[in-house]
């Protein structure tokens, strides 16, 4: 927690429009710190989109919360909002949105029902920095907003997250928890209890070095993903909102037989991924009962390519090549 965590931090924030910057060991630890300094707990629930990494489930449960699921739009695949007004009660607190693959969720509708509805907005922005809707970047839309720099993504520190937010009591909240509890003016006084999710200085470092060379990592994943769509326009991609523009952390398209054109790509020695499994699906959250269609849809037909901000035009073709036989 030196200097170099210190200006990562601002220059993060500054990065995406926000005015705090609370750093951690991960993208999970983000949620859960952001979920846990808002005060949600046993007894409330929080919404959040039935397609998305196991880890924003299981921040909701950490803390002793209720998951309750929305489906996702068939466009974008990003949480659908008339199924977010469905599904508060009373007991709802929070509403999680996952900018799913780097595209953004609908931000302005979402930040309208939330204030209306009087529930605190998280972004689980993990996947999109970099990503705008309506002309304001993904991580300044919520009350808190996450986002994770493990080594797969657009910014990276090997492990780490942050939370970033406008709101000083919130940030010195958050601030607390995540330094095992202890007071700032006494120390080994711990108010309250507290988690260690204090990130590193050597990450710190390699994370502020990552923000000064932010614009080249993001315009990498943009021109692989120009790419792709001009390459193979053929393939039914993932869809983009009218008023938003996607980091394109990966890129994913939707195929009648997913498994044989893995297998294909397999074959020609090139790694894909399925998309994640909806969360109704996994064991630990098996006893949902709704309607997750388009989750269970793009899951089932969904594969993430090959989208390293090294690949070449040459390798781009390549892939495109044995996704079509």
């Amino acid at each position: 927690m030196g200097s170099y965590v210190l200006r990562f931090e601002e220059a993060f924030a500054q990065l995406v429009g926000c005015e705090y910057g609370i750093s951690t060991t991960s993208g999970t630890t983000a949620l859960h710190l952001a979920l846990a300094a808002l005060g949600i707990g046993p007894g409330d629930e929080v919404i959040i989109p039935a397609l998305t990494y196991v880890a924003t489930a299981n921040a909701v449960t950490y803390c002793g919360a209720t998951v309750v699921l929305a489906d996702v739009e068939d466009h974008t695949w990003c949480i659908d909002i008339g199924d977010v007004a469905k599904n508060i009660t009373s007991r709802t607190r929070a509403v999680i949105a996952v900018h799913l693959y780097g595209h953004p969720a609908n931000m302005p509708a979402l930040r309208r029902l939330c204030d209306k509805a009087e529930l605190y907005l998280i972004e689980d922005a993990a996947e999109a920095p970099g990503a705008y809707i309506a002309g304001r970047p993904v991580g300044s839309w919520g009350d808190a907003s996450c986002f994770s720099f493990y080594g797969n993504k657009i910014i990276t520190t090997g492990e780490g997250g942050m939370v970033t937010t406008n709101n000083k009591a919130l940030a010195d909240r958050m601030t607390l928890l995540r330094g095992q509890g202890m007071d700032s003016e006494r120390r080994y006084w711990h108010p309250v209890v507290g988690y260690n999710y204090r990130l590193g200085e050597l990450q710190g470092a390699v994370g502020l070095a990552q923000v000064e060379q932010f614009p080249a990592h993001l315009q990498a994943r943009l021109r692989i993903a120009e790419l792709y769509r001009r390459l193979a326009p053929g393939l039914e991609w993932q869809g983009q909102a009218d008023t938003a523009e996607s980091a394109h952390w990966l890129n994913v398209a939707l195929f009648e037989d997913r498994d044989l054109v893995a297998a294909r790509c397999e074959a020609a020695g090139i790694e894909t991924r399925p998309v994640f499994y909806p969360i109704h699906q996994l064991p630990p959250y098996a006893d949902f009962a709704g309607n997750y269609f388009v989750s269970e849809y793009v899951a089932a037909h969904g594969l993430c390519l090959p989208s390293h901000a090294l690949m070449t035009a040459d390798d781009v073709s390549r892939v495109c090549q044995a996704v079509s036989g």
